[in-house]
Formats: C-alpha cells, sequence, structure tokens
C-alpha cells in the first residue's frame, strides 16, 4: 500500500510562527480592546480632576546655644552650664501634630469648602470664591449639618441661600447671622469677585460643604509629607498634593506661620518666667536693703553720731593699719567658715566658690581640683549612670579631694587665728591712745558692710531684669523660610502619557492573555496540525470546512464551493490510499466511516464522499449500518421505502437487489437504508449474513461507502470493521476533545479498526489548511462573518 507522505515534524510542538499565527488571525481583538482601553483611558483623563503637588522648604534653627531655661539668665554665675540641643526628629514630629494642623483649619477656615458645578465636573475654588462662609456655633454631635448648603450672589450686598438643590431658595444679606436648626452661619461678601460677576452681568452658584474640623485636621495631616533635604541638614521640605494648588500653597504657609508662631511663644513663656522669677527676687532684696539701712539710721540717732571719721581721725590714725589687718584677718576667718559651712552642707554635686581671696597658699588649688572633677562627673551622668565605673572612681576621688579641702580650711583658720591674736596684741598697746574711740564704730562698719552687698546684689537684678526684657522683645522664629510654597504648572496625577501608555498595553495584553488562557485550557481539536502532531502515522486524507446554517450540507454536481473541493481532495487522497491494497481484486472498495463520539458528522462524510465519488464517475452505494440511530436519509434525497440492512441482515433468503435503492437526481448513486431498528444489533452484526451484504455490495459496485455507529459508544463498528478496505475515522474541530485522539490509535495499535485514515471535519477558516495561508476563492464571494473577522 501507498501511504501519503507524511509530515517528518509531526511529533514536535507548535512551531514559534504557529503561536505567533493564533495572535496575527485574531487582530481586530487587539484592534477593537485597544479602541476601548483608549476610549477608557481617554474619559478617566476628562472625568479625573487634576492633581498638583505644592512644595515649601524651611530651615529649623538650632537654638541649642540659648539658654532655654528660667535659669538661663544666671548663666554668667555659673548657676547653669547646660545646651539645649534640637531634636531634629522631634521638630518633623511638632511639623505634622494635630494642634498644629487644628490651628492651620481654624486660620484658614478649611472646614467649608466651596464648588462651582461644570459641565463635567464640580471644580472647587479657594482664593477666587465669591464669599466667605464661617460657621458661627459648631454643630454638635447630635446635630451636624444634613448636607451642602447652595448659596447664589444676586449682588454684592444679598444672596440667596437653599440647603437642598431642588427646595426653594431664601434672601439674605451679606453680614446676617443665619440659623439654619444645626448652627449658625455668617455669611461675608470678597467684593472684589462680586463685582467682577457684576460686570459680567450673572453670578454662578456655589455649593459650600461643611465639615467636622477634626477630620479636616487628620486631612490635612495625612496629605502634608514632611521629610530631611538630606541626612546631616536640618533643613526641611513640606510637601502636599492636592487638586487646588492654590490651597496647597495657603495651607503650607500657613503651618510654616502657625509653627514659628507655636515655638515664639514657648520661648516667650521662658523669658516671662525668668522675670517673674528677678521681679520676686528684687522684691525680697528691696525689702532686706530697706531694713539695713533702716537700721543704719537708727543706729546713728540712738548713739547721736554725724562723722565717726573726722572725729576719730587722728585718734585712729595709728589704729587704722592695725585694724585693717584685724579686718582682713576676721574677713577672712569670716570667708573660712563660710565656706567650710558650705562645704559641710552642700551635696557632693555642688561646686565651691572660688576666687575669694583666702586660703591662697593653702586650699585654693584643693577648690580648683575639687571644682573640676564635680564638673567631670556632671559630664559623664549626661551620657551615662551613676553606676558607672568611671563616674564611681570620681565619686570616691572627690571624696578625698573634699576631705583635703575641709583638712586645709581647718589649718588655714588656725593659722590666721594666730595672726589675728597677734594683731591683737599690738592693740593693746595702742589701746591707751584710741580708748575715746566708741566701741560702737564696729557695729557701724558692720551695719554700713551689709548695705553694700545688699545694694549690690540689687543693681545686678536689675540689670538681668533690663536683660531679660530685651531678650523678650527679640524673639526671633524658630524656623527660616528657604523657599514659600509653591507648586509646578504641571499635574502629577492623572499622567497622561503614563494612562494612555498603559491602556495600550492593556489593549494589547488583554487579548493576549485571553487567547492564551484559552490556547492554554482548550481541550478541543482545532486544526490539522494538532493531529499531525499527535496522530502518530495515521494519515489525514482531508479537511472539511465548517458550513453555515444556509449553506447546502450536500454536495452538488458541478458544485464549485469550499466543501465540494474538500470532499474532493478527500476522495483523491483516499484512492492514493486504498490503490496498492486493491490493485489486484475485482471487487470495489469498502470504506468504513466512523467516529468515537455522536455528533462528529460521521454520517455527513459518508453522504458526501458518496456523492463526490458518484460525480466522478463511478457507482457507489452508500450504506446505512448504523442501526441504532440512522441518520444517512437526512442529507440523500430519494423516495426511499423504510427497508435495508436489518432485513437484509434478519432474512436469510433476501439479496441485496431486494435493498438497493437508487438516489433522486443523483446518478451513479444508490443506497441501502438502515431499515427498522433492531433490539439486538451486536448480534445481528455478528452473523455471517454480514460478510456476504459487503462482498455482494462489494462485487456489484466501485466503491461501497458504509455509514456506521460512534465506535466508543457501541461495539457494532469494532465487530465490523474487519469487512472494511478502509477506515475514515472523522474528528470534529472545535468537539472532539483532544484525549479521544488516543481512542482510535488504541484500536489501531490492537488491531480492532483497521487502514485507519482521519478526515477532519468543521474546520473554520481561519484553521483551514495549514493556517489557511495557501487558500483558493471557488464561487461566489461572500461577506466575511463576524466570526471570520475576529478569527473564530
Amino acid at each position: 500500500m501507498q501511504d501519503l507522505p507524511q509530515n517528518t515534524n509531526q511529533q514536535q510542538e507548535t512551531s514559534i510562527r504557529e503561536h505567533i499565527d493564533a495572535y496575527l488571525r485574531r487582530w481586530p481583538w487587539f484592534v477593537l480592546a485597544v479602541f476601548i482601553a483608549l476610549s477608557a483611558a481617554f474619559i478617566y483623563l476628562r472625568y479625573t480632576p487634576s492633581t498638583y503637588s505644592a512644595t515649601a522648604t524651611i530651615l529649623i534653627k538650632n537654638q541649642g546655644s540659648k539658654s532655654a531655661s528660667e535659669l538661663g539668665a544666671f548663666k554668667d554665675l555659673g548657676l547653669v552650664d547646660m545646651m539645649n540641643v534640637v531634636d531634629f526628629e522631634n521638630e518633623k514630629i511638632v511639623l505634622n501634630s494635630k494642634s498644629l494642623s487644628e490651628k492651620v483649619v481654624d486660620a484658614l477656615n478649611l472646614t467649608v469648602r466651596y464648588f462651582v458645578e461644570g459641565s463635567i465636573l464640580d471644580s472647587e475654588i479657594f482664593n477666587n470664591k465669591p464669599f466667605d462662609l464661617k460657621v458661627v456655633s459648631p454643630p454638635d454631635e447630635t446635630r451636624r449639618p444634613p448636607g451642602p448648603l447652595y448659596i447664589q450672589p444676586i449682588s454684592t450686598t444679598q444672596f440667596r441661600l437653599k440647603a437642598k438643590i431642588k427646595e426653594k431658595s431664601d434672601l439674605y444679606n451679606f453680614g446676617d447671622l443665619i440659623d439654619l436648626g444645626w448652627g449658625v452661619v455668617l455669611v461675608t461678601p470678597n467684593v472684589e469677585v462680586l463685582k467682577k460677576g457684576e460686570r459680567k452681568g450673572y453670578f454662578s452658584e456655589v455649593r459650600a460643604s461643611i465639615s467636622n474640623r477634626e477630620g479636616v485636621a487628620a486631612g490635612i495631616r495625612s496629605a502634608i509629607q514632611v521629610r530631611s533635604m538630606t541626612d546631616r541638614s536640618s533643613v526641611v521640605k513640606l510637601t502636599m498634593v492636592s487638586t487646588v494648588p492654590e490651597k496647597a500653597r495657603a495651607i503650607l504657609n500657613e503651618l510654616i506661620e502657625q509653627y514659628n508662631a507655636d515655638s515664639m511663644n514657648d520661648r516667650n513663656l521662658i523669658s516671662r518666667n525668668t522675670a517673674n522669677f528677678i521681679q520676686g527676687r528684687l522684691e525680697i532684696i528691696t525689702e532686706e536693703l530697706d531694713s539695713v539701712e533702716t537700721g543704719k539710721v537708727e543706729y546713728k540717732e540712738e548713739n547721736r553720731l554725724t562723722s565717726i571719721e573726722a572725729e576719730s581721725q587722728i585718734s585712729l590714725q595709728n589704729a587704722n593699719q592695725a585694724d585693717m589687718q584685724q579686718m582682713q584677718i576676721e574677713t577672712q576667718i569670716a570667708l573660712v567658715n563660710t565656706m567650710m559651712d558650705y562645704l559641710k552642707n552642700s551635696s557632693d554635686t555642688d561646686l565651691l566658690p572660688t576666687n575669694l581671696g583666702v586660703g591662697k597658699e593653702s586650699f585654693a588649688t584643693g577648690i580648683n581640683e575639687y571644682n573640676k572633677l564635680i564638673m567631670e562627673r556632671n559630664r559623664l551622668l549626661q551620657s551615662s549612670t551613676t553606676k558607672n565605673p568611671l563616674v564611681v572612681g570620681l565619686d570616691k576621688q572627690i571624696g578625698e579631694v573634699r576631705g583635703n579641702v575641709l583638712e586645709s580650711m581647718e589649718n588655714t583658720k588656725r593659722t590666721l587665728r594666730i595672726n589675728l591674736r597677734e594683731i591683737n596684741s599690738q592693740r593693746k598697746n595702742i589701746g591707751s591712745e584710741i580708748h575715746q574711740i566708741p566701741e560702737k564704730e564696729k557695729d557701724f562698719r558692720s551695719i554700713s558692710r551689709q548695705q553694700e552687698i545688699k545694694e549690690s546684689l540689687y543693681l545686678y537684678l536689675l540689670q538681668k531684669r533690663e536683660e531679660n526684657a530685651i531678650t523678650l522683645a527679640v524673639t526671633a522664629p524658630k524656623a527660616k523660610i528657604v523657599d514659600s510654597a509653591y507648586s509646578q504648572s504641571i499635574p502629577i496625577s492623572p499622567q497622561k502619557s503614563i494612562i494612555i501608555i498603559g491602556a495600550i498595553f492593556a489593549g494589547l495584553m488583554i487579548p493576549l492573555l485571553i487567547i492564551y488562557l484559552n490556547q492554554l485550557l482548550d481541550n478541543k481539536i482545532r486544526n490539522r496540525a494538532y493531529v499531525e502532531r499527535h496522530g502518530g502515522d495515521v494519515a489525514i486524507v482531508g479537511e472539511i470546512p465548517e458550513i453555515g446554517k444556509k449553506d447546502h450540507t450536500l454536495v452538488k454536481t458541478n458544485d464549485t464551493s469550499v466543501l465540494a473541493e474538500s470532499f474532493r481532495i478527500l476522495s483523491t487522497n483516499l484512492k492514493y490510499l486504498v490503490l496498492d491494497k486493491v490493485e489486484n481484486e475485482s471487487n470495489g472498495k469498502t470504506i468504513f466511516v466512523t467516529s468515537t463520539v455522536k455528533g462528529e458528522g460521521k454520517t455527513f462524510v459518508s453522504a458526501n464522499l458518496a456523492v463526490t465519488l458518484a460525480n466522478g464517475g463511478a457507482s457507489v452505494v452508500v450504506v446505512g449500518a448504523d442501526i441504532r440511530n440512522p441518520q444517512l436519509h437526512r442529507y440523500i434525497e430519494g423516495d426511499f421505502n423504510d427497508k435495508g440492512v436489518v432485513e437484509y441482515l434478519v432474512y436469510p433468503d433476501s439479496t441485496t437487489d431486494d435493498y438497493l435503492q437508487p438516489a433522486n437526481n443523483q446518478k451513479n448513486l444508490w443506497m441501502m437504508v438502515t431499515g427498522a431498528i433492531p433490539p439486538n444489533p451486536a448480534e445481528l452484526w455478528m452473523q455471517d449474513r454480514a460478510s456476504e451484504m459487503f462482498e455482494e455490495l462489494a462485487s456489484k459496485f466501485d466503491y461501497v461507502v458504509v455509514d456506521t455507529a460512534p465506535a466508543m459508544l457501541v461495539t457494532d463498528t469494532l465487530l465490523i470493521n474487519k469487512y472494511a478496505d478502509v477506515t475514515i475515522y472523522t474528528l470534529r474541530a472545535g468537539y472532539t476533545e483532544k484525549n479521544l485522539l488516543n481512542y482510535p490509535l488504541d484500536n489501531k495499535k490492537n488491531g480492532k479498526l483497521k487502514n485507519i485514515a482521519f478526515a477532519l471535519n468543521n474546520v473554520t477558516m481561519a484553521n483551514f489548511g495549514y493556517g489557511n495561508k495557501y487558500g483558493y476563492t471557488y464561487g461566489s464571494n461572500k461577506k466575511k462573518s463576524w466570526r471570520n473577522i475576529f478569527g473564530g
């Protein structure tokens, strides 16, 4: 037998070109999807409001070099020694805090938003609003605004207001307090804007929407981004995205202003507390100074003293030097006592006073060493705890130095007392010379000394009070504005180019994915390429195209349609297929036509194959061997009686001539109908009469075309297939499942089906042949259907 040439690449997978063809055949899908996606993109761009980015830049000044506490005014006295370092991250949190956001909302009255109705979108207005609406008595939780207010100015002094779009409006004057039930509102005019509308001759209706203060503030916090320009700078960039750029700029500028005002209030509070502290001390010192001066006057009055210096100048001239030495020594002793008391009563962390003019050769060095250790300990405690080994060592060293200083003071005190006794001895020697000087001079000098001390402290506090007043007057803002809020003219969203490119991409990807998933999930045989790859060595004798509902289902005489040509090709291939097998036989060729399941078009193929062979001049009989579900009479026209194959098998005395019937208007074509449907089809086919019937028919006709039952559903075809010269196994494109292709291959392998050849039925024009690359037009041209246009 001479087989048809087989494709040497049958077992290979679909080539890249075949994959591409699957998409190219459906190019209208891509065009339509891109068109729909672009339409959706343009609609989105048309109806989506543009958003703009506003940016402001500020420099947060480091105030760490300035005193930030009430004791900062006394830094030159050694009472404070600290530096307030700005925690930059904390300042960023403050800028985005709830309190500042609420202050911005209140300052700009952001709880009220104004909208003007447009042909497509309602646009929000901010700077050029014709009026300002302020809620005088804010609504509480139980009385919220039922909705927006619709306000239409009718002049520069009057307007109409309504709470619902369809209700009747009321006339009001600008500046009136309007009670709306849930709260009282005040509407004030923006005269310049209203005059522009008056010149144009009309005023637009404005929708005023009132929102909750906390909600608006929360929206501002979420919309504003605060970030550092660089990692090592205190320059902050504030960014806000909004559909109204002028509103975003106003919010950023107001936020910076509120931040500066808040920081200035904090520092002014410190200065005011310092001023209060100084004033309190001045009042106390004033009272003490007044008491000392009053005591001095009373002392003079009681002792009737005028100028002690003039009266005792001569008497005390010789004793001045001794008195001065005595006073110096007593002063030094008193200072030593004071220092000792201070040292005994103070804590281990207090600094000791220096440069008192005593003990220069004794304990002054120890005091300096002690103070250095205290300051070193305080510096370590700023970054560690008292359990730090360095701090513990310093504590021990401080204790030792403290003991040494105290011992040095005791030695100095003993030395001073010795010196004092020597001075007293000298004074006794000259006591006779100054016995007339009243002992009260000593008390008077003590009073004068107290007066000088109080007066010096009083003058010092007055100086600090003036310095603090100057600081309070010249407080500078904490944030320096590097760039005031500005916005770009180009919106950041929606980005037209990206959306259009995305729409084109989506328009291309969606049908591509659909086609890919359809191919991935498709379990139907679609074209001959799949059959060639998975059909083993079984030849494909023909492809029958898909026909429309209005197209005829049977090949006509002199028919030039694609259907007729496909059956001519099938019959030609069939002749080559069976030529070698029967070339030495005188009988005709028996051709069985079957399928796997019902509905694959085996009867349609049988009828048209028989007609095509008959039109070629051969004598042909078509046999209805599907005795369970006969359908052959639907295709071949003729005045046929209802007796045929079944009757021949049942009645052994009958011959095929008793049941052969010619087809109407069809030369060379005869038909042997199925006959009555029997209750035992399989038993009938197992009789020897079946062999006799096919032998008789083969001896009378050139071709015996047998329409058999589906091979997978019933056993009839397998029982009689041994009488076939060739078996045309019908597959229906788009109907036969891919896994069913294994059934004929398995039966061919085990010998149940002989000489199988595939016929692919109902192939769409897009899949016809090898991708319809070599198409040829027969008959009249027909308008393409939507399935052809979209590659169905």
